[in-house]
């Protein structure tokens, strides 16, 4: 093998392992912890409401309910905000589902609550990508978004 060949076959290991040691140190979202007022009620709404799975947690305290929300990620609630406070759409949690209008069909049901972006009760906003969404709030005024992205 000539120096050439030598360097070339070492430069494109290196420009491998580089490629290798960003994916490993790049930040991955991990869990979301919301402080919440009433643990018991907010559990209610993202297993009824959203239908996430509560999964175990390690603290077997009463004060924290732990929910699944991808192969990687978690919601934790943790007991113990002093109030319901209000709190701006622009900070919300989203969410995707299939298909939007089974899902706001449930929410109908269920007697939820959801509005478009601009605050038009059962509405849903197109976003500029196209994408369908609504909002909706849990018992602590948290804004969660519900959309049909397909990314």
């Amino acid at each position: 093998m000539s120096s050439n060949q030598i360097l070339g076959a070492a430069l494109v290991l290196a420009l491998s392992d580089c490629g290798r040691v960003a994916a490993q140190t790049r930040p991955a979202i991990n869990h979301v912890a919301l402080h919440v007022y009433d643990l018991r009620k907010s559990t209610d709404f993202y297993q009824r409401v959203l239908g996430l799975r509560q999964i175990p947690e390690p603290f077997n305290d009463g004060r924290h309910v732990w929910f699944r929300l991808g192969p990687r990620s978690q919601l934790h609630l943790i007991q113990g905000a002093a109030k319901v406070e209000e709190h701006a759409k622009d900070t919300h949690l989203a969410f995707r589902v299939r298909n939007l209008r089974k899902f706001t069909a449930r929410l109908d049901q269920l007697a939820t609550p959801y509005r478009s972006w601009t605050g038009e009760a059962r509405q849903t906003t197109a976003r500029p990508d196209g994408v369908q969404q609504v909002y909706l709030q849990d018992p602590d005024n948290f804004w969660i978004e519900v959309n049909d992205d397909r990314f």
